[in-house]
């Protein structure tokens, strides 16, 4: 039970009766590893920190109404940022066409046991602070040899330093419970023979972080993940293998859906596969289309979302596609977009991208990157760049990573919005006007990537798996496979037309180098103008030759 929330000189507090034992250990070692470096060490570190994460974790997958897995873990890893020299200039600072990798996410104790934590943690300090030392050397020769870089903007910023507990909520998920409705989840698959496998899955996991640095930040916050997916696949008589998935995801086991939402989803992934299996495979298409709320928002994540990452704005290795165009147009006039990590729920679900702290201890705090298409800002951990020199709270990092700046919860905003009623209209009509024989409405996507490297093409890949062609004449819409959207960002952002007016959300895991983080993305539906469809990569091997268990022997 917290008393008030205080605003401290240079520190933003909220007070708790007890600090955590885990806090007070890695603080009491922080604070004599830091003081004896600033003594004897030569190069003195300038800042420190150590962050724990925390993970429980209870799974279930189970195929045909038999269980396949079930485990239980419970894990720490610890990270350590040591930085020398000065915020100028430290060994963080980049060097083209090199990484860097200090921290190694090494395991630690999960019983608070001062002896085995402090032992592990004065190890890894050793090993972390001599790699850094030896990279300040490096920086400052590669400094003197090359070209000055465009960007001039110190290595690292200053931040006022937080205090803050709360912990993550219960694990809430029996063995015996989980396990049941897998298997009930599971065994439904059996009504549809021509898919190959199936899955369901329950995963449960409460994550805890603990943050401390020299600055005097003491952070324990935490959140609870809890998801279910249920996976169809089905191999086409081309050799082409399909793929259909659902998931629900909630903070906790008791905000999943009940068991009959979920055999529902059971039932339309194994229809759509089955359905798929007798679909037209696609050609290479250019053309108008409508991309649905959860495929537009992977779209925007993929196309949009990566080039406003702060650290992209200064690499030179990057293609820098935006930086230079704040207060410029970048998106339709009519649309906004926001990162908001504060924002724990949408209409209801959960989303993914949510904390309260990121992983250099700056609070979350929603951004504002495009106003009614004006880029306004990027997503800014603690490194700072050109006319950005302050965090916005988005540096985030996976166990074992370093820390750069990412996406939490991308909410795009529309002020041009009509009924999917009328936004089919509209496709319509625009299939006429550009006398295409048809237009595509992509109903479910499972991902992408994108590149915004300058060293490859800046484009980008959207793997639909529900999709339909539009026919202007009145036909039914058909289902297709084997489409991939592809294209470059630029070119695509001005062939948005117009949104619908209901938001849909797609929440999952986002891989990058800071490794994966869990983020969301909700958007409207949007019509486009023009996309580009290529055709999926196909395996040659044929559906099985033997005759299913099922069937008796009979093909």
């Amino acid at each position: 039970m917290f008393a008030r929330t205080t605003l401290l000189v240079g520190c933003v507090s909220l007070g708790f009766a007890e600090t955590p034992p885990l806090v007070d250990i890695l603080a009491g070692e922080l604070d004599r590893n830091f003081r004896i470096l600033k003594e004897k060490a030569d190069p003195a570190p300038y800042y420190m920190a150590y962050e724990v994460t925390e993970q429980e974790t209870s799974a279930f997958s189970a195929t045909l109404g038999a269980l396949k897995s079930a485990r239980s873990e419970h894990g720490r890893r610890l990270d350590i940022t040591i930085r020398v020299g000065s915020p100028r200039l430290d060994n963080y600072h980049r060097i083209q066409g090199e990484s860097v990798q200090f921290t190694a996410g090494v395991a630690l104790a999960i019983e608070d046991s001062p002896a085995a934590i402090q032992r592990r943690i004065w190890v890894e300090t050793d090993r972390v602070y001599r790699l850094a030392a030896e990279r300040l050397i490096k920086v400052r020769a590669n400094r003197q040899m090359k070209v000055a870089e465009e960007d001039a903007s110190d290595d690292f910023a200053l931040e006022a330093p937080a205090v803050y507990s709360e912990p993550a909520g219960r694990l809430s998920s029996s063995a015996e419970e989980g396990a049941a409705r897998v298997r009930k989840w599971s065994g439904a698959f059996a009504a549809y023979p021509r898919v190959l496998t199936s899955l369901a899955a329950l995963v449960a996991q409460r994550e805890t972080r603990y943050f401390v640095d020299s600055e005097g930040a003491r952070i324990r916050h935490g959140r609870g993940y809890a998801t279910i997916s249920v996976l169809a696949r089905a191999k086409a008589a081309d050799g082409m293998d399909l793929a259909l998935s659902e998931s629900f995801d909630a903070q906790e086991v008791a905000g999943l859906p009940k068991d009959g939402i979920v055999l529902e989803a059971v039932g339309r992934v194994s229809k759509d596969a089955t359905a798929m299996l007798r679909a037209p495979l696609v050609e290479p298409f250019v053309g108008p289309a409508i991309l649905s709320g959860r495929a537009a928002a992977v779209l925007f994540h993929e196309i949009f979302g990566h080039r406003i990452e702060g650290h992209r704005q200064k690499d030179e290795t990057e293609g820098q596609t935006f930086a230079k165009s704040v207060g410029k147009p970048v998106l339709p006039e009519f649309l906004s977009v926001i990162f908001d990590p504060t924002r724990r729920e949408y209409q209801g679900v959960s989303l993914n991208g949510s904390y309260e702290y990121d992983d250099e201890g700056v609070k979350a705090q929603p951004v504002t990157v495009v106003d009614r298409g004006i880029l306004k800002a990027f997503l800014m951990s603690r490194s700072p760049i050109r006319g950005f020199s302050h965090s916005n709270g988005h540096g985030r990092r996976a166990p074992g990573f370093e820390v750069v700046s990412r996406q939490s919860n991308l909410l795009v905003e529309s002020a041009q919005k009509v009924s999917e009623a009328r936004l089919r209209e509209m496709l319509i009509a625009e299939i006429k006007r550009q006398n295409k024989p048809y237009g595509l409405y992509f109903q479910q996507v499972t991902g992408g990537f994108t590149s915004t490297s300058r060293r490859g093409f800046e484009a980008f890949k959207v793997i639909p798996i529900v999709v339909y062609r539009v026919y202007p004449d009145g036909r039914p819409d058909e289902l297709v496979r084997g489409a991939d959207i592809v294209g470059t960002p630029l070119a695509s952002f001005s062939k948005i037309l117009a949104t619908s007016d209901r938001a849909e959300i797609f929440n999952g895991y986002c891989g990058a180098e800071s490794g994966n983080v869990p983020v969301s993305a909700v958007s409207p539906a949007i019509l486009v103008s023009e996309i580009e469809i290529q055709k999926k990569e196909k395996s040659q091997d044929r559906p099985p030759y033997l005759p299913s268990p099922d069937t008796g022997g009979v093909r």
